[in-house]
């Protein structure tokens, strides 16, 4: 940054709810550089932001400057392409714009805004996609100045994915220092590769205050965070994660930005008695994390939030989007009685616009509240479902993680594990993202699932087996499953932006457990071909002994040997020597998985839960039967 922002007298009596007692206008070296500064024509070319705009044969020759600043009577252009300022064009729309020659990629740049009682102020770019910091000036990022190497990657079907959500600062870090970035986490992309799941979701990336952050509370929603790296880093983390086979889905935050460092504040030097005219003015604008919920009803704000989810899904190539927190989009409070129809429209333009040019690309509410209503088809931009994809399951997470950490077998609700991996949304079972951990179930007054079971011993016998029988009905369940990053390597205590993973667990400490989530994504995704069920949309859930704490649930896509998969989930300390479970087949059933193998840990019980014959009689609805020992605390799997 230069020497920081100028504020006029106009700006802060706005900020303080003054209204015009700040027709002060600022005078001196602003004014004057004004008055001699070279004025441009509005632009012809498109595109919002600085947009570098090139010759007949790709050369990059100018950048085209177009901000919305309405009611401001004059608008400059200032950089290292030419300090003393350039006079943009006004397109009488609330857009001002122009073609400067020679500025382009890494340059420096500021408006200078004259405000309608005539008075100026300095202001970054709201749609810049290039920090320094959050407070520095805006710099002009050219995307064709990063050549991508992803050209043989496809974003796996809904039905195939395995989502890993983490964290940049804390994924790969040491203690202390800055936070982990972009180049950090490409050293363990061959781990997620192992791992087998094939997608990632970043927690939010894009500039925010200060170095430590979860993301959710973002300044440049087109910028992404530059602790994390050059932007261009950003775009080899996707191109390196495609050329390992593994997509990556950005985390959005839309219900509010900031609320600190935000350029948007008062931008047009009129506060509105509010924060100016990219928020509500009203009650509308409150959120629980401050004053700065986005005006949806406008269209030129919701041409902001749909042109910045845009650029991560083309300019950074992403494969998806998840959004968070949408009930505080769509309502005030969380209320249905405060609803916002207007951020319906844009949940419905931006999934429709998704689905007509990348329908392969996923996009992922996270609401808690909305029902089926939010992953409901968008029949029009004012009609319909809100048209997501999926949305985070709730109704998945809380029961199943009540099941394991209940201290007593006789608290575990059988029937409230049945509802849960049952449960669907709008007839589909890919609309739903199914966990037992993630960023908010690790934190916020929770802990990891192995700290919850046992604080203070997440390495103990109890905590490896529940927190695995909860990754093991994750696995098995319709619906896109998710694991938060370290679940695999048993990480234990609460997750915090300034504790980064410890690698050693995965490598040494609890590598077997890091085999054991393996061994599961691997039957999710069909590895063997001999699991085709798991991805399947059907589920019977046949078999629920409340008094003995088992479940057992069978799994299809199409039916028959290698795709009809049945589960069988012990959620009691007790150990069977021969549990009688039903099979929808009959012949010789394979033990794929047994979570109670000792090389997944060397105090597992070893149960020798082998292949069977279902050669007995009909049971729980199905034509056959067969007898099974059941480790305690564990989880088996059986196919054709």
């Amino acid at each position: 940054m230069r020497n920081g922002i100028r504020w006029s007298a106009l700006v802060l009596a706005g900020l303080l709810g003054c209204g015009e007692a700040a027709l002060e206008s600022q005078q001196g070296s602003v004014q004057e550089t004004a008055q001699v500064s070279q004025k441009l024509s509005a632009s012809g070319r498109p595109g919002m932001g600085a947009t570098v705009y090139r010759d007949a044969g790709g050369a990059p020759i100018g950048t085209t400057f177009r901000v919305w600043a309405p009611e401001a009577q004059r608008v400059w252009v200032k950089g290292s392409f030419n300090w003393g300022g350039i006079e943009l064009g006004n397109e009488s729309n609330g857009n001002f714009s122009g073609d400067v020659t020679g500025a382009g990629h890494g340059q420096d740049y500021y408006y200078t805004i004259q405000n309608k009682w005539g008075g100026y102020q300095d202001r970054k770019d709201p749609r810049s996609a290039w920090q320094t910091n959050s407070t520095s000036d805006s710099k002009i990022l050219d995307h064709g100045n990063y050549q991508w190497r992803d050209s043989g990657y496809s974003t796996p079907g809904f039905n195939e994915m395995v989502i890993y959500e983490m964290h940049i600062g804390t994924f790969v870090d040491s203690a202390g220092g800055n936070p982990g970035h972009w180049q950090s986490a490409m050293t363990r992309l061959n781990h997620l590769k192992e791992l087998g799941v094939n997608m990632v979701q970043v927690m939010p990336v894009m500039e925010f205050p200060g170095d430590f952050s979860w993301g959710y509370n973002p300044s440049f929603p087109f910028a992404p965070e530059s602790v994390y790296g050059h932007p261009n880093y950003m775009k080899e983390f996707v191109d390196k994660a495609h050329q390992n086979g593994i997509g990556v889905i950005f985390d959005v935050v839309h219900n509010h930005y900031g609320p600190m460092d935000l350029p948007h504040t008062c931008f047009n030097g009129d506060c509105m008695n509010a924060n100016g005219q990219y928020f509500y003015t009203d009650g509308r604008k409150s959120t629980p994390w401050g004053d700065t919920r986005p005006d949806y009803g406008r269209p030129e704000v919701r041409a902001y939030i749909r042109d910045s989810m845009m650029s991560l899904l083309h300019a950074y190539h992403g494969d998806g989007l998840r959004w968070d927190a949408t009930k505080y989009m769509r309502t005030v409070n969380g209320s249905s009685s405060t609803d916002i129809p207007d951020a319906w429209r844009v949940f419905r333009s931006v999934n429709r616009e998704i689905n007509q040019n990348q329908a392969w690309k996923i996009s992922i509410a996270e609401d808690f509240g909305a029902g089926d209503a939010i992953t409901n088809d968008a029949t029009s931009d004012l009609d319909g479902g809100g048209g997501f994809d999926a949305q985070w399951a709730g109704e998945f997470v809380h029961p199943i993680r009540s099941a394991v950490i209940a201290g007593n077998d006789s608290a575990r609700d059988m029937n409230a594990v049945k509802n849960a991996i049952t449960q669907s949304f709008s007839g589909r079972h890919t609309a739903r993202i199914i966990y037992s951990e993630s960023h908010d179930e690790v934190a916020n007054g929770h802990a990891r699932v192995p700290e919850e079971i046992w604080p203070g011993q997440a390495g103990s016998w109890a905590a490896k087996k529940r927190s695995t029988l909860a990754a093991g009905i994750v696995m098995t369940s319709p619906g896109i499953p998710m694991i938060f990053q370290g679940q695999e390597f048993l990480e234990d205590g609460y997750f915090q932006d300034t504790d980064p993973l410890d690698w050693y667990k995965n490598d040494v400490t609890y590598s077997g457990i890091r085999t054991l989530y393996r061994d599961l994504i691997r039957l999710r995704r069909n590895w063997f071909n001999n699991t085709r069920g798991l991805r399947g949309k059907h589920v019977n859930v046949y078999h629920t002994n409340h008094t003995n704490k088992v479940i057992a649930y069978h799994r299809w896509e199409n039916g028959g040997p290698g795709d009809d998969v049945v589960i069988v989930a012990n959620f009691s300390g007790t150990y069977f020597d021969s549990y009688n479970v039903a099979f929808p087949r009959s012949g010789l059933w394979y033990a794929r998985f047994n979570s109670d193998w000792n090389g997944y840990s060397s105090n597992f019980g070893n149960t020798a839960t082998l292949d069977t014959n279902a050669n007995g009689g009909a049971k729980d609805g199905l034509p056959n039967s067969g007898n099974i020992k059941l480790g305690p605390y564990s989880i088996v799997i059986f196919s054709q």
